[in-house]
């Protein structure tokens, strides 16, 4: 019995995709002008900046699947992989975050065995409990994408072959070892969307006015160059080598014009020879290219909600007008944390947990990542909301909400009472044996 009739009907032809309409942005090419916008513009590069920033202040946590102590220690096992990586989970994070500017990435699973410290710090470990956790979890750069892999007839994406440097040969990452992070999902496209996507035709426009800005400027200053042929010297003639030398000594001249400190040109004197003149341009009717620029500014901002930065360069704006542009920016920003926080919880959290399924048997589910907020709570605003609740009988207090008020005001965890109510310290699963192990991880070894 066939399970699926219809198909998505993505552009794609050998593993290449071709869903957008303008070539200069597709596959690597793409890749390579999305590069260019985030390093070589202030502006894009002063929003990415400070989505980055925002999004690696954040806390990751890792929730319990249950309310059982074998629930805790599964989740304090997985914060603990995050923890205990060749790279810093901030450096990892930090890679992670380039799928915004290229509307996807592609990283590899590497796994380790817990065994204690080793020389190679891809195996070595702070934990000896014989568990298996994540070693690293490098990048596929972009740039090195040969193609998408798939099932054959149908839509069902199976890998990434890439072509790295400086080897160039073709290497195929399969899905089940990877995270796969992207912006969006339209006819499950794996390349996602680049946030700087509609941000393109402003930025293009306005690189473009940038360098005629520079060359009317040094033209403005330099003058405009005229070189004037000597009446017998046909320079038109294709015949006449000699004519056509001197045309491109001329073009020569005439292009290579500028101010500086060896500027000028020493000609013969006497009757019919060559005459150089710099013709001035006329700037009463100049076109005022900064608000052009200025213009183009506010719509690349405007198209990833971050025009707010836009505020402190201008004399208008208030405070309650930049408070709620940054509240807009917060919640469109939080969405591509959540989609960190899913990826992290359909991919790679299950199949650490399948490879540890043993030493946490009998979990209610598998945890699960989650995000702190991007902005601060306003403690005014929450201690009123809380007193005027409380006044009311709606909130009672208790542990949990003594908890989340020290969590949001940076204050210490409560202390643990002699009860042992407070005490949420979980002990480590013990070192496991060979016959408890839940998995044989493949190529295991130092």
């Amino acid at each position: 019995m066939r399970y699926e009739y219809g198909r998505v009907g993505q552009y794609r032809y050998a593993g290449m995709f071709f869903e957008e309409f303008l070539p200069e942005l597709r596959g690597t090419r793409g890749v390579q002008t999305y590069y260019q916008m985030s390093e070589n513009d202030d502006t894009v590069g002063a929003i990415l900046f400070a989505i980055q920033m925002l999004m690696r202040q954040v806390d990751f946590t890792i929730e319990p699947g249950g309310p059982s102590e074998t629930d805790r220690a599964a989740a304090e096992f997985v914060d603990s992989c995050l923890y205990d990586m060749a790279n810093t989970w901030q450096d990892t994070l930090a890679e992670i975050l380039s799928f915004l500017t290229y509307g996807w990435s592609y990283h590899e699973i590497c796994y380790k065995r817990r065994n204690g410290h080793k020389r190679d710090p891809d195996f070595s470990s702070k934990y000896d409990d014989g568990l298996i956790g994540w070693s690293k979890l490098p990048i596929r750069a972009q740039d090195t994408l040969f193609r998408w892999e798939y099932r054959p007839g149908t839509d069902a994406l199976t890998g990434m072959s890439q072509m790295p440097p400086p080897d160039f040969g073709v290497l195929t990452i399969p899905l089940e070892k990877a995270l796969h992070f992207r912006t969006t999902s339209v006819k499950n496209n794996p390349e996602g969307r680049s946030i700087l996507r509609t941000a393109y035709r402003s930025w293009y426009f306005k690189t473009r006015i940038q360098e005629i800005e520079g060359i009317g400027i040094e033209r403005n200053l330099a003058g405009f160059p005229v070189l004037y042929a000597p009446d017998d010297l046909h320079l038109w003639d294709a015949e006449d080598k000699q004519a056509q030398a001197a045309m491109d000594w001329g073009l020569d001249i005439v292009t290579g014009i500028k101010q500086d400190s060896k500027m000028g040109i020493v000609l013969p004197g006497g009757e019919n020879v060559w005459k150089l003149e710099l013709l001035t341009g006329n700037t009463s009717k100049a076109v005022d290219t900064n608000a052009i620029i200025e213009r183009y500014d506010k719509r690349i901002a405007t198209t990833v909600l971050a025009d707010f930065v836009m505020l402190g360069q201008q004399s208008v704006g208030s405070f309650a007008l930049a408070s709620n542009k940054t509240k807009i920016f917060a919640l469109a920003v939080g969405t591509y944390l959540d989609v960190i926080c899913d990826v992290f919880n359909s991919q790679g959290i299950p199949r650490l947990m399948e490879l540890n399924r043993t030493a946490f048997a009998g979990i209610t589910d598998y945890p699960h990542m989650v995000h702190g907020d991007i902005e601060d709570k306003d403690l005014s605003v929450l201690g009123e909301f809380l007193q005027r609740t409380s006044a009311a009988g709606i909130l009672q207090p208790d542990e949990q909400i003594e908890d989340y008020v020290r969590r949001e005001a940076g204050l210490p965890e409560r202390l643990t009472t002699e009860s042992g109510s407070a005490d949420l310290s979980i002990d480590r699963p013990s070192k496991i044996t060979e016959t408890d192990q839940g998995a044989v991880l493949p190529g295991d070894t130092e």
